[in-house]
């Protein structure tokens, strides 16, 4: 890939990452094949490197899913549940809303 092609797909987003919509530095930035390469994926979204890396080489509504389901996984670490009880975090369920699908309406 070429400089600047990744620098078009840095810029696809505001220098945000694609699906939490964080803000990253290019040199941060990370290129995700929105459908894995290994499922002939051709197009990218730029990701952070920890978006990246939990997305792996799943496909975006698998990711999706996962991420849907994240509050109840959270949930049984026993840790969490003495933050909860004290207020320190409160763990909500995602929306399943991506960054991008609802700041750019894709």
């Amino acid at each position: 890939m070429t400089k600047a092609e990744r620098m078009a797909i840095y810029h696809k987003c505001g220098g945000r990452c694609a699906y939490c919509g964080r803000k990253i530095e290019y040199r941060d930035m990370q290129v995700d094949h929105i459908v894995p390469k290994c499922m002939g994926g051709t197009e990218y979204n730029p990701s952070c490197r920890r978006c990246n890396h939990y997305k792996r080489a799943h496909s975006l509504e698998t990711f999706r899913d996962m991420l849907r389901t994240l509050h109840k996984r959270i949930r049984d670490i026993y840790i969490c549940k003495v933050a909860e009880d004290y207020g320190i975090i409160e763990v909500e369920p995602w929306d399943g809303v991506f960054w991008f699908e609802r700041e750019m309406g894709k």
